[in-house]
């Protein structure tokens, strides 16, 4: 069982950043793909951005040149860097473990392939 845990959600003003962190245990977790989804309410959870363990990243088209994900093996740690936010980027952002046998990166739109999660953290963007 892999324990995931997110921080850093708050309010920011549109066009402002913030900087997610995510832990998730295991001493493997340099194996692990790592993602970020975000869910609003009444609507399904929506990939945001990926990390393959061996190295590689994926973003959903709303975000590409705004959110970095990133990751620190050491730290057990992946990061998302969220620059340049609107208002419709508000939700409860998730983190999400995918330990080996891990996922083919085809399969990483779909929550539901994911196993293991975070309990989300209120992303807010408004003035």
């Amino acid at each position: 069982q892999v324990q995931v845990r997110e921080s850093g959600g708050g309010l920011v003003e549109p066009g402002g950043s913030l900087r997610l962190s995510c832990t998730a245990s295991g001493s493997t977790f340099r194996r692990y793909n790592m993602g970020w989804f975000r869910q609003i309410p009444g609507k399904d959870r929506e990939f945001v951005a990926g990390s393959k363990w061996s190295g590689g990243t994926a973003y959903a088209d709303s975000v590409k040149g705004r959110f970095t994900i990133s990751r620190d093996n050491a730290k057990n740690t992946v990061y998302l860097q969220m620059n340049m936010l609107k208002t419709e980027d508000t939700a409860v952002y998730y983190c999400s473990a995918d330990p080996p046998p891990v996922l083919i990166q085809s399969s990483w739109y779909d929550s539901d392939r994911w196993d293991y999660w975070g309990q989300g953290t209120q992303v807010t963007v408004s003035s």
